[in-house]
This record gives structure tokens, C-alpha cells and sequence, in this order.
């Protein structure tokens, strides 16, 4: 299968539905063409939107559905269990999200919940060393993306006019002007993609850090949370009422 082929295929997935401009061809043929005018540099570079593409998407299914948990109304769930004594109800609730780092934090501590303030601290710092790492993972892959999009971009760009002018010399002058648009539009439609790609990857990866970060705060001070309520449990404050005073 040519690499033509291989980006008509991509287009027809992606913009399918696009509508036809006026003027002539459609939407698909007029960014086959620029993939086509762009030269082999171009087809590298799908390479690495493919990797962007799947690392942007894995993270957000990652992050936003896998890992997601409300953290406040559990929270709330788990210290009106543990304040009650039914601290196994409360491992259980945290059961029942398997996957989120949060809950698998708090499960740690409150499976040590009556071996002492010591044991408890000690367990849930190492589930958030163990569980928290998860949350960032492949992330800064964006970054490295973004450079080397465009640095391909640029080689595409740079190869596509070198070839461009050597072939200048060796044309007649009626087919100057045709063989230098068609080296420029090579030159450019490689920046152009490289730094498309590029913008991509940059703007997902602020979000997706931004988001990662949060998550991870979210983690380490429901933590802290934890083991103040389990202090205060074995001091012997045993109410949701004498824990909002001690708070």
C-alpha cells in the first residue's frame, strides 16, 4: 500500500462527515494534495501525530474515566463509616474503585486502621509512592513529540528547497516558476504540519499536566485527611460531630 493511499485512508476516518468546499474538489482530496505536495517528510511526521494521538487519548481515558473519583462525597463516605467503626465497611467502599489511586490511598491506611498512627502514616505513603507515578506516566511524552515534530517539519522544509533550487539550474526558463511554487509549497507545507503538530501536543500536554497534578494533590490530602481521622478516632473522638470540633 503507497503512502498516498495510506493518508487517504487516514482523511476518510477523520473527515468523513467534512463538507465540500466551493470551487471544486472536496475537503479530503485538498489535504491528500497537501500531504502529496509536502513530500516524504510528511508521512514521518503522521507518524509521530499517530503517537501523539494515541498517548493524548489513552491519558484522558486514563485520568477522566479510570482513575476519576469524586473525592469529596467519598471522603465524606469513608469518615462516616470509620467514625462509626465499620472501618470494613469502609475498605470495602474503596473496593469499589479498583482503579482510582485515591481510593486505593485510603484502603491502604485503613486496612492498618488498628495497628497505630506509625503503621498507618508508613502504609499510606508508600501506596502513594506506589499508586501516584501512574497518574503522570507518558505525559511529558507530549513535550518530546512537539520537538520532534517540528524539527522534521524543518528538515522537510530545509531538504525541500535544497532540492528545489539545485533543480533550477537545470530547467528551462519557462519551468522556473512552476518548479520553485512547487519547492515552496513542499517547504511550507512541512512547517506547517510540524508546528500543527506541535501546537497539539504543547496544548494537551499543559491541560493533561495541569490535571495530573490536581489529581495527585487530591490524593496526598485526603491522605493527610486519613490519618487525622484515625488519630482522632483512636483518641476516642467516635462522631462525625466531635471530628468537625477536632477539625
Amino acid at each position: 500500500m503507497s503512502a498516498s493511499t495510506v493518508v487517504s485512508h487516514l482523511v476518510d476516518v477523520v473527515i468523513s462527515a467534512a463538507p465540500h468546499p466551493e470551487g471544486g474538489g472536496s475537503f479530503k482530496d485538498t489535504i491528500v494534495t497537501f500531504f502529496k505536495e509536502g513530500g516524504p517528510f510528511m508521512y514521518v511526521n503522521i507518524g509521530w501525530l499517530a503517537a501523539a494521538v494515541a498517548v493524548i487519548v489513552e491519558r484522558i481515558v486514563t485520568l477522566m474515566f479510570r482513575y476519576n473519583l469524586n473525592a469529596p462525597p467519598f471522603m465524606e463516605q469513608v469518615t462516616k463509616l470509620v467514625l462509626t467503626g465499620n472501618v470494613d465497611r469502609a475498605v470495602k467502599l474503596c473496593g469499589a474503585a479498583p482503579n482510582a489511586p485515591l481510593a486505593k490511598v485510603i484502603r491502604a491506611g485503613l486496612t492498618r486502621a488498628n495497628r497505630g498512627e506509625l503503621e498507618v502514616a508508613k502504609a499510606v505513603e508508600e501506596s502513594i509512592l506506589e499508586n501516584t507515578p501512574s497518574v503522570q506516566t507518558r505525559i511529558g511524552w507530549l513535550w518530546s513529540i512537539a520537538n520532534i515534530a517540528t524539527l522534521f517539519g524543518l528538515i522537510g522544509t530545509i531538504v525541500g528547497l535544497i532540492g528545489t533550487f539545485k533543480s533550477l539550474g537545470n530547467v528551462p526558463a519557462d519551468q522556473k516558476q512552476a518548479l520553485l511554487s512547487a519547492g515552496i509549497s513542499e517547504a511550507m507545507n512541512n512547517t506547517a504540519f510540524g508546528l500543527s503538530i506541535a501546537v497539539t501536543c504543547i496544548a494537551f500536554h499543559l491541560f493533561l499536566t495541569a490535571y495530573s497534578k490536581h489529581m495527585v494533590e487530591v490524593v496526598e490530602l485526603n491522605a493527610l485527611k486519613l490519618e487525622n481521622l484515625l488519630s482522632r478516632r483512636n483518641a476516642g473522638e467516635t462522631s462525625a460531630m466531635d471530628f468537625e470540633k477536632g477539625a
